[in-house]
Order: structure tokens, then sequence, then C-alpha cells
């Protein structure tokens, strides 16, 4: 798989990872065994960067990642934190940095984890010198390699990278979610921080797989969540009513490559974006893993498929999306 530079973690990785979201929780029940399946398909595949959560699962998430690490060297693992307490900065704090980063090192079965990300915090926390004076203070102990965030917002992603040492920016990235090509892929690119693109497909929605009729259990976000009810709405669907979305999907059918799924085409999509490192889809089965994989074989997309895309977007989700985040 080709690799990339994950900005300033000074790592190289595959660029297509694995999103490890759906192993703990809020996408239905996936078994434990179905779950280290994934994992193992990822891995046999080439897969070598993994990104999780403490909250996916309360920590289940984390713990399954943690006993593929035990057999598999060379992989560099990715976990959140921030989000299983009241989301106001005053929790973002050095002791609690250190409790969670407690919590995840022993989920995980590591001494130092190679890549810890503040959890979509509250906006001001972006501009707080003391949260990152305490990140770098677990730098400085020994207990991660580096640190990035995960963002909501362009303008928090442009703000966390001018952050000095930030390692990387994690954002909703794909063809249903543009803002970030206009400024943040390019102020990453000049400051040489990481892209890891989350997201990808939508929720499912770019996988082609849904329509009208398609419905989701009620532990599913994509039930639970598709008004914003439990979180950010741009979590589910990238904030796409669902109803455009397919109609957005129908459209882009006729550019797929002979061959090519509609998620390779969306994944394919990301890859093509200059300053992307990496892209996390998840999945459910070894079979789905294997198809995200591919896309990284398939060849750059064409002008005219590209333009496809920018005129999908333009028509159908510019006027619900680009303003929002």
């Amino acid at each position: 798989m080709e690799t990339r530079r994950l900005g300033r973690t000074g790592r190289d990785v595959g660029v297509v990872g694995l999103g490890a979201w759906q192993l703990g929780a809020d996408w239905g029940a996936v078994d434990e065994g179905d779950a280290l399946a994934v994992l193992q398909a990822a891995v046999d595949g080439g897969v070598t960067f993994i990104d999780t959560a403490d909250v996916y699962g309360d920590g289940r998430s984390e713990r399954l990642v943690g006993q593929v690490l035990k057999s598999h060297d060379g992989l560099t693992v990715a976990t959140k934190m921030g989000r299983r307490v009241e989301q106001v900065p005053e929790n973002y704090t050095l002791a609690n940095f250190r409790a969670w980063n407690d919590r995840s090192r022993r989920n995980l079965g590591v001494d130092t984890i190679d890549l810890v990300q503040l959890h979509c915090p509250p906006t001001p926390v972006y501009s707080d010198d003391e949260v990152f004076d305490a990140l770098d203070t677990l730098v400085d102990e020994g207990r991660i390699a580096a640190y990035g965030v995960s963002v909501e917002t362009c303008a928090e992603a442009l703000t966390a990278i001018a952050r000095p040492n930030v390692a990387s920016v994690q954002i909703i990235l794909n063809a249903f979610r543009l803002k970030p090509l206009d400024e943040v892929l390019p102020a990453a690119r000049e400051a040489g921080v990481g892209i890891i693109a989350r997201v990808p497909l939508a929720s499912g929605l770019l996988s082609g797989k849904y329509d009208e009729h398609t419905t989701f259990s009620a532990d599913d976000h994509r039930t639970y969540n598709r008004h914003g009810e439990a979180f950010d709405v741009g979590e589910t669907f990238s904030g796409v009513d669902f109803g455009t979305g397919l109609e957005a999907v129908r459209r882009l059918m006729p550019w797929l490559p002979a061959g090519t799924t509609m998620a390779q085409f969306a994944l394919r999509w990301i890859l093509d974006q200059p300053g992307v490192s990496v892209v996390i889809p998840g999945a459910r089965n070894p079979a789905q893993v294997a198809g995200n994989i591919s896309a990284a074989t398939l060849p750059p997309l064409t002008p005219d498929q590209l333009t496809a895309v920018q005129e999908t977007y333009d028509t159908l989700i510019r006027p619900q999306l680009h303003d929002r985040w």
C-alpha cells in the first residue's frame, strides 16, 4: 500500500487505515469475534493505521485494538480523549488528561500511545494555551508520542493547525464535505500537519447500498442521531439529509469506472486530495475491509470524474452544508 507521512508524528502510514468506532458501539451490535476478524483482515491487508477513541463502547474498541497490538508490530494507533465528561472547557486539564491517558494505555496495553487526539472538544479549548501546554507535558512524560485534534469545523482546524506541536488534524472529508479543500488542506500542507479524513463514506451513504427503504437498528446512530439528538449531526451522514444524499449518489453512479464500487470511488476521491495523509473508513466484516483497501490501488480519478463530484456537491449539497461546518 502507498504510504504517506502523518504530519508531525514523523511516521509513515498506509493511506487507507481503519476507523474503529463501529467496533465499540453506535453502529448496531458487533460481537467480539467479528470485531477481531475485521482488525485481523485490516492488518493482513496492509493497514498500518488504526483510529479509535476511549468513548467507543466505553473502552471496548480500545481493548479490541489492544489485542491486535499484542501480536503485530509496525502499527500506528491513534486514540481520542475528552468525550467521557461534560463538554465544558474547564474539564480539559492536565490532571484529567493524565487520568484519561492512564485508562487508554491500560486498554491498549501500551506504555506510550502513538497519537492522542482531543475528541471534538468545545471550541474555546482550541485557543487555550494551558491545554496545549498540558499535552506537551504528556509528551515530555513519555505517555504519548504525539498529539493532534479531531474537529467539527474548518475554523477549529485552522486554529489547531497554527499550534506548533499539533501533529495532525482529523476532520470530516468526503464527496459530501468539500469545505476543507478551501483552506484547511492548504494550511495543513504548509504547516506540515497531517490530515486524517474521517466519515469518508458519509456513514455509509457513499457506499451506494442504501435506498429510501433502508432502515437502521435503534442502537445505530444513523437512527438515534439523524437530527443531532445525541451529538453533532455532522457525524451522521455528514449532516446531509438522507434523501438528498441518495440523490447525490445516483448522480455520481454513472461516473464509476467499470468494476469499481461507489465506496471505492468515494475513497479514491479523498486520496486524490493534496494534503490527505490517511483515510479511515470503518468496516463491519473482512469483505468490507478488503473493498476499502483496494481503493488505494485504483488510478487517480480523471478530471471529468472530479468535476462530477464538484458539480454534484455544488448543486445538491453546498446549499445545505457548506456554511455549517
